[in-house]
């Protein structure tokens, strides 16, 4: 690849997969677009690339770029903070950036692989497999449900453009620290135990989720172009594990002994087991997850941003 656009460049995920571009293509012309709402410029210390900054569902594509030249695209802006309610804001934001940016690139067929969510499956427990129908319980799913149904359509206008969607899971890992209170519970438990503070969880913490580790899910993304066809596919694990399974190995990786301080769920709609059928991942692009939990939090602490404050 010569020339390459990230979209949410400066963000957690986003940063990681500009940063691996780079090591991977040192040559190629790299892009990054992020309007520093929750991205962060140090995310993006070491990149040498272009930054626009700009918020992809107002920004003038063609005034910006003129033509589209890129040989592959990335899109992972969004407004990633699951409590906003704002529902013009986030269906707005989310759905119309991708919308402005599959018409800038539809006639040039640039691939396009794009960050939906495991959010759009709902809070029913069990295995979850791509051809379930969506059950968004927020309005942040709701807008990656519809960034779904933008990719399918112009898949079915367009059968020779490939369109990849990834449904996320619960992602960890370096450079998420600065998204304050939407970082993953990996990170906020770490925290809480590094003040010295027993980490609270949920009676009794066997919650289970499909906890994946951020360079696997660049790994993927990247592995998402040699998809045959536009196809969406779950990004996990595969692997659900208890939240007294991460309390336990972040007291291992920090030297630490503290039990968990188990406190109500007050919440009827939490979800008691998230878990990622990764078998269409394997079969499409021949993705095989590489960290377990232990190796993820292994790493994580090894880069020295497990317990960073914002």
């Amino acid at each position: 690849m010569e020339s390459i656009l990230v979209t949410g460049g400066a963000g957690f995920i986003g940063s990681n997969l500009a940063l691996e571009l780079q090591a991977r293509y040192p040559d190629a012309r790299i892009t990054v677009i992020d309007d520093f709402r929750s991205g962060h410029f140090r995310n993006l210390r070491g990149f040498g690339g272009d930054v626009v900054a700009g918020d992809v569902s107002r920004l003038d594509w063609a005034r910006q770029f003129g033509k589209p030249t890129w040989d592959a695209v990335f899109h992972l802006a969004s407004i990633t903070d699951t409590t906003e309610h704002n529902q013009l804001l986030q269906v707005h934001d989310n759905v119309e950036g991708f919308r402005k940016l599959l018409e800038f690139v539809k006639n040039a067929h640039v691939p396009v692989v794009y960050a939906s969510s495991a959010a759009t499956y709902g809070i029913a427990s069990g295995i979850n497999r791509e051809d379930q129908p969506p059950a968004p319980a927020n309005v942040y799913a709701f807008s990656k449900v519809q960034l779904d149904n933008l990719a399918a359509q112009h898949a079915a206008e367009e059968p020779l453009w490939k369109i990849v969607g990834l449904r996320y899971f619960n992602v960890y890992g370096p450079r998420e620290h600065r998204k304050g209170k939407s970082a993953s519970m990996m990170h906020q438990l770490a925290l809480q135990m590094s003040r010295g503070g027993r980490p609270k969880i949920f009676k009794m913490g066997e919650q289970a989720r499909d906890f994946v580790y951020v360079k696997d899910v660049v790994d993927m993304t990247i592995l998402a172009l040699k998809a045959k066809s536009s196809v969406v596919m779950n990004c996990g694990s595969g692997k659900p594990r208890s939240f007294n399974d991460v309390i336990t190995n972040l007291n291992r990786v920090l030297g630490l002994s503290l039990e968990p301080d188990y406190i109500d769920n007050p919440y009827p709609f939490y979800q008691p087991h998230t878990e990622a059928d990764m078998s269409r991942g394997k079969q499409e692009i021949g993705h095989q997850p590489r960290f377990t939990l232990e190796q993820g939090i292994d790493d994580y602490h090894a880069s020295g941003f497990l317990t960073l404050e914002y």
